[in-house]
């Protein structure tokens, strides 16, 4: 394994002087820093965890929490943990990915200084790891809000991506508009706040209309898109339209309508929302999206946790990006019905 030793001898330098280039704690001349950076660029140095942490009292990890998943994480979330992870390591940090679901795992992380911060993902509108997160002094970072604004977070702009979705449907000519969700574990009123604030924005929308709301929850799988499609069949059979917000359960909800007698788009348009532009085109015949702004956030959460760590943050993000709409051919005009 290469040492620092092994990068001072390259360099024609003291170990002492490699140490303060690694480190940053004293100022090298830029001809002599150069020489050490192309060293260890050379000889591939990877600077060992526990040392760096004894010398520093940081580790220069982040966790990423996020819920134990019970299912296969869908391509949005990779889009998250991805761009959040590169840009961690563009500022010299690593990112490791942490389940969580109840106290002792909190404890476990919080409590025995392996990390300098952490990310939250899947945040709830009421949520107590926020609450530990708090008391523990811990720096940390939401992709997603809780009811309290005052915290930093990044999160998509559901009421105007839901409002936008709204709009592209009733230029189709579309009146009776259906919301289709996913089912989670939390007790009511503590959803992941994503549904929550879709949820709101869809009712906004409908009240403006003047027409009455239809809400469907399921599964995040495609036996749930298959579920939607017929609790839309027998109790909402006025229903021309409808945004998703449940990835896993795009696919079912084509194929359920399908098996129905529905086409899509002849009877039945679909937006999903909070997506990517890759799954909607795998999908026949492919979906209109409005294509989550994952990267952009992933890489906007770490870079806040980040200049919290180093001091260079004036003040708490409040971030919001609306989903961007990318047609698809589930999109059609409203069929005529007597």
């Amino acid at each position: 394994m290469v040492t620092m030793r092994d990068v001072a001898e390259r360099a024609n330098v003291s170990i002492a002087t490699v140490s303060f280039v690694i480190n940053g704690t004293k100022p090298v001349a830029p001809e002599t820093r150069a020489r050490i950076e192309a060293a260890i660029e050379e000889l591939d140095y990877r600077r060992n965890v526990v040392a760096r942490a004894l010398a520093s009292s940081r580790t220069h990890i982040l966790a990423l929490l996020h819920p134990d998943f019970e299912a296969r994480p869908n391509a949005t979330m990779i889009q998250f943990v991805m761009s959040a992870a590169h840009s961690a390591r563009e500022r010299g940090y690593d990112l490791v990915l942490w389940p969580v679901n109840g106290d002792e795992q909190m404890s476990h992380l919080l409590a025995g200084g392996l990390v300098d911060g952490a990310l939250l993902m899947e945040v709830q509108f009421r949520d107590s790891r926020v609450d530990r997160l708090i008391a523990s002094r811990v720096p940390f970072a939401l992709i997603g809000r809780t009811e309290n604004d005052d915290l930093p977070f990044v999160d998509i702009d559901f009421a105007t991506t839901i409002d936008q979705a709204v709009e592209h449907l009733r230029a189709f000519g579309h009146q009776r508009i259906a919301l289709v969700t996913q089912r989670t574990k939390a007790a009511p009123g503590d959803e992941p706040g994503r549904i929550m604030r879709a949820e709101a924005a869809y009712l906004d929308a409908m009240a403006a209309l003047g027409r009455p709301p239809a809400v469907i929850t399921v599964e995040g799988t495609s036996a749930g898109g298959r579920e939607a499609a017929r609790t839309l069949h027998e109790n909402h059979p006025d229903t021309t339209a409808v945004i998703l917000v449940n990835e896993g359960a795009s696919a079912g909800l084509v194929k359920g309508a399908r098996a129905l007698g529905r086409t899509v788009p002849d009877d039945l348009s679909i937006i999903s929302a909070s997506t990517t532009r890759e799954l909607g085109e795998m999908i026949e015949p492919s979906l209109t999206v409005m294509a989550a702004p994952a990267p952009q956030l992933g890489r906007l959460a770490a870079d806040a946790l980040i200049d919290q760590l180093e001091g260079v943050q004036d003040r708490p993000p409040h971030i919001l990006i609306p989903c961007t709409l990318v047609p698809g051919q589930s999109v059609g005009p409203a069929p005529v019905r007597p």
